[in-house]
């Protein structure tokens, strides 16, 4: 069992888990109308640009040059281990980068003073184990959707080994033109403010995001990661198992002993594609949780990919500190064939325990069980 030290998210919504998570409980988006590459109309929850560079600046007063992931990333991570009152440079600390594009959007530039590596994810990793002083090879997590949550298994087990007091996980992912181009290509992307299981619904929006996670292993009051497992139904690259059996799985593996009446609520991925959202209707009746209030968080944040993970881990446990089980924003149409329980308003539990799953191209799907110790 570790624990939750600290947290951070980065969005268009703020930049702290407080602004978010208020923005999320007064019932804003910040997903905004927007054009792609090729003027077609698109929704995309995207970062401000000015402001992440005027508030990296005021906190860094550094000169060096740095993208917009980059500096996401690094000024996520920096609050965040600020809160928790870590060492960022001592051995006992490792950090871990998720994140399935990083700076992607480099490709596009004919020219650019950033060299070679800058495109690579282990280099992006190095840079911020290396930004803050840590003489430790960084963990690059890189498994499409999931990596938000395979990076927090990865945490548990790096603290298990006993090499290290303290675990930075990051996840970061914005929306340039290639990623879009790429969604737009499978004809998944909605034009409007997505509805996660809803039956209306055509399709997902991308968000832009940086989010941390500080875990330890000293033993406090709050949020433990209980357990977290992966697995891959093997169905298809682009589409998931029809009856669920991969996350299915995940989920009987992840859940061991505790009885799914124990679970307040599921956060789950949630994408507003019509396929996704069936499937995981199907595991959670398969895996006994067809009662279970299920939410979204995609119709307020936008799909961040592999900072997705991350960034509703901490909206999650946060409400699973305050005792409440948040609405699904998108949702007014029953649309899920089989049992599932849609949350639609904001209510109340006193159950200690929820579940965050995800899923990911290739078939891959990845659940983390976590508990509000008391």
């Amino acid at each position: 069992m570790i624990f939750k030290l600290s947290d951070n998210i980065i969005s268009s919504l703020g930049f702290t888990t407080n602004a978010n998570y208020n923005a999320v409980l007064e019932g804003k988006s910040g997903i905004a109308p927007g054009k792609d590459a090729t003027g077609n109309a698109i929704a995309v929850s995207r970062i401000d640009p000015d402001k992440m560079e005027e508030n990296f600046r005021n906190t860094f007063k550094t000169k060096k040059i740095y993208t917009l992931p980059e500096q996401a990333m690094l000024l996520s991570a920096h609050i965040a281990m600020k809160e928790a009152g870590i060492k960022a440079s001592s051995e006992r600390t490792c950090f871990v980068l998720s994140s399935t594009k990083g700076n992607i959007h480099l490709l596009g530039l004919s020219s650019h003073d950033f060299g070679e590596n800058r495109i690579h994810l282990w280099h992006t990793a190095g840079l911020l184990a290396g930004f803050f002083g840590n003489p430790n090879i960084p963990v690059t997590v890189s498994n499409a959707c999931i990596s938000g949550a395979c990076a927090q298994i990865a945490a548990i087990h790096l603290l298990e080994q006993d090499t290290y007091d303290h675990v930075v996980v990051t996840g970061m992912d914005l929306a340039p033109d290639f990623i879009v181009s790429g969604f737009q290509s499978f004809k998944s992307l909605d034009e409007e403010r997505c509805r996660p299981f809803d039956a209306r619904r055509k399709g997902l929006n991308l968000g832009e995001a940086a989010a941390t996670i500080v875990y330890g292993k000293e033993k406090r009051k709050g949020i433990s990661l209980i357990s977290g497992s992966i697995r891959n139904d093997a169905n298809h690259i682009s589409g998931p198992s029809r009856t669920g059996e991969g996350l299915y799985r995940a989920l009987q593996t992840t859940l061991g002993n505790v009885p799914a009446s124990d679970i307040g609520f599921i956060s789950a991925h949630g994408t507003a594609t019509p396929y996704n959202d069936q499937m995981e209707a199907v595991a959670f009746s398969r895996a006994g949780l067809g009662s279970t209030p299920v939410f979204s968080l995609k119709a307020q944040f936008g799909h961040t990919l592999g900072a997705a993970g991350i960034l509703e881990s901490v909206i999650a446990t946060k409400a699973l500190e305050q005792g409440l089980v948040l609405p699904s924003a998108g949702y007014e149409e029953p649309g899920i064939e089989g049992a599932i329980n849609v949350s639609t308003t904001l209510s109340k539990t006193d159950k200690r325990f929820c579940l965050k799953t995800l899923s990911g191209f290739g078939g891959c799907n990845a659940v983390l069980l976590f508990e509000n110790a008391l």
